[in-house]
């Protein structure tokens, strides 16, 4: 029953966010054939697993590599050269292969191959989630943490997802298409060792734990830029925030604009934390007043902080509302 339900909780939540974006984009492919997709995802998950393995065997006869990983240096080189190309290469492997085979039958859309990356890259999640709750990091904080974590995947692989999606049905400039979506990957690349290394460095001391600060406002800038090439794809103009004709007014909403992923990411970070705590408490800590007390001022931090984000956010939108940068 454990097993089913650790099931349940590692393929639902990203299920369900593949369904939300089905809905969101018109396409002609039914959804039990997206569902064979993140099929697909989840199994090139398994194969990256299993390349990563061996790359770790093989950097261990080269290098003592278990000992280069102790430090934050290691971790960053390992996610650089090891886990972000490898898995960001299993899962561009697929959706080409989809594509390729596809392509052949219909006339695909750029919303479609997209769509295609979604389903891939939230597969991919599945298959991650199901290895995080299987494998020693079950717990209301590790089901918290994969939960948090659903759409990450699906974010990292956005940047290639939309240049693939861009390449279909051109003949023109193809050599200049096919650089910008190697380009997109490296992109890729570079954010997912990114996120891995901004959540790995709070188990390190001071100055390094700081790095984890940057975590979600990072995360938060990452969903925006996915959600503006969902609408790129879909021939859609977004919303531009950051405009102005002079210098002076473009670097004040530039940083208004970080401002807002600041405040708003290290909200979702408060939040985040003291839902790990508490997780950690049994009951009758739960009732203690120095506990309740630490927990009202945490959410009013939060809080705080996520209305703050949210004021000029809105402030932002309606500057561009009014001058009509869209």
């Amino acid at each position: 029953m454990v097993d089913v339900l650790l099931v349940l909780l590692a393929v639902l939540p990203p299920l369900l966010l593949l369904v939300y974006y089905y809905s969101r984009i018109p396409t002609t492919i039914s959804l039990m054939r997206l569902l064979s997709f993140f099929a697909l995802g989840a199994i090139s998950g398994f194969i990256a697993l299993h390349l990563e393995l061996v790359f770790e065997t093989v950097a261990q006869w080269v290098v003592n590599w278990r000992v280069i990983q102790r430090s934050l240096f290691g971790v960053a080189l390992r996610q650089l050269i090891e886990v972000g190309p490898i898995e960001e290469g299993c899962k561009l492997v697929t959706v080409i292969a989809l594509t390729n085979y596809f392509q052949r039958r219909y006339r695909l859309r750029p919303s479609t191959v997209f769509l295609f990356c979604l389903a891939v890259s939230l597969g991919f999640t599945a298959e991650e989630n199901w290895v995080y709750l299987f494998h020693g990091f079950q717990g209301i904080a590790s089901i918290v943490e994969r939960l948090i974590s659903t759409p990450v995947h699906a974010m990292f692989s956005a940047p290639w997802g939309y240049a693939l999606g861009m390449l279909v049905n051109t003949s023109i400039y193809s050599n200049r298409r096919n650089g910008q979506v190697s380009q997109a990957w490296l992109n890729s690349v570079i954010c997912h060792a990114l996120v891995n290394v901004l959540s790995i460095s709070g188990r390190y001391s001071f100055p390094w734990n700081l790095l984890s600060y940057g975590l979600f406002p990072f995360l938060l800038w990452m969903f925006w830029r996915l959600e503006q090439y969902l609408q790129k794809v879909q021939g859609q103009v977004p919303r531009t925030l950051i405009s102005g004709s002079p210098l002076k007014q473009q670097l004040w909403r530039e940083f208004l604009m970080l401002l807002t992923l600041m405040l708003g990411g290290n909200a979702i970070f408060v939040l985040f934390t003291l839902t790990r705590d508490l997780s950690f408490l049994n009951r009758l800590q739960l009732l203690d007043t120095n506990v309740a007390l630490s927990v009202l001022s945490r959410l009013s931090l939060g809080l705080i902080l996520g209305l703050s984000a949210w004021v000029i956010y809105r402030y932002l939108r309606r500057l561009t509302s009014r001058r009509r940068y869209y």
